[in-house]
C-alpha cells in the first residue's frame, strides 16, 4: 500500500473512483447520484480537503499499476477507525486485493491501539455486505444520510472488534 500525498497520487485516486464507482454503483443508485457523489466526495479537490481533515488514503499497486484504493479515518480518542472507502478495479476483483487491503487496515488499527473498525455499506450492495460478514464484521444497524442535491445514502453500519496486541 502506498500512502497518498501528492497531486499526482490524488488524481490517480480520483480517476480510479470515477472508473470503479461508475461501473459498480450506477446500477444501484443511478448515474445522477454517482456524478453528484464523485464531485462532492471523490474529486481531486474533495480528496485534498479530506486529507487535510484527517483522512488517510492509500493506493493498492501491483506491478506498478493501481488496482484499487482505500481511505481510513482514525479516531484515537474513541479507539475507533472508519474504513471510509475500499475499492478494487473490476478486472482485478477476485484476486485477493480486497482481502489484503482490509488486512492492511486491520494492521493499522492494531499498530495504533484502535479496537473497533467500522464502515457503512449501501443496503443494496449485496456482494460487499456478504464479504464484510465473511470477514468478521457485524451489522449494527441502518443509517440514512442526506448528502445534499436531493440524494441520500441508505446504508448499513458494520463494525468489527479487533484484538489489541
Amino acid at each position: 500500500m502506498v500512502a497518498v500525498h501528492d497531486a499526482g497520487q490524488i488524481r490517480t485516486v480520483a480517476q480510479l473512483a470515477r472508473e470503479i464507482w461508475t461501473e459498480h454503483y450506477v446500477p444501484i443508485v443511478g448515474q445522477a447520484q454517482i456524478d453528484y457523489m464523485l464531485d462532492k466526495f471523490q474529486s481531486a479537490s474533495a480528496i485534498t480537503a479530506q486529507l487535510a481533515d484527517g483522512y488517510e488514503y492509500f493506493l493498492a499497486i501491483d506491478d506498478g499499476q493501481p488496482v484499487g484504493y482505500l481511505a481510513i479515518v482514525p479516531d484515537c480518542h474513541s479507539s475507533r477507525m472508519q474504513l471510509s472507502k475500499v475499492y478494487v478495479r473490476k478486472h482485478e476483483r477476485g484476486r485477493g486485493y480486497g482481502s489484503r487491503m482490509l488486512q492492511f487496515v486491520e494492521q493499522q488499527c492494531v499498530e495504533r491501539q484502535i479496537r473497533t473498525l467500522w464502515l457503512t455499506v449501501n443496503k443494496h450492495n449485496a456482494d460487499s455486505i456478504a464479504c464484510y460478514l465473511q470477514l468478521g464484521f457485524k451489522n449494527t444497524g441502518s443509517v440514512v444520510q442526506d448528502i445534499g442535491g436531493g440524494f441520500v445514502m441508505d446504508d448499513y453500519c458494520m463494525e468489527k472488534t479487533l484484538p489489541i496486541m
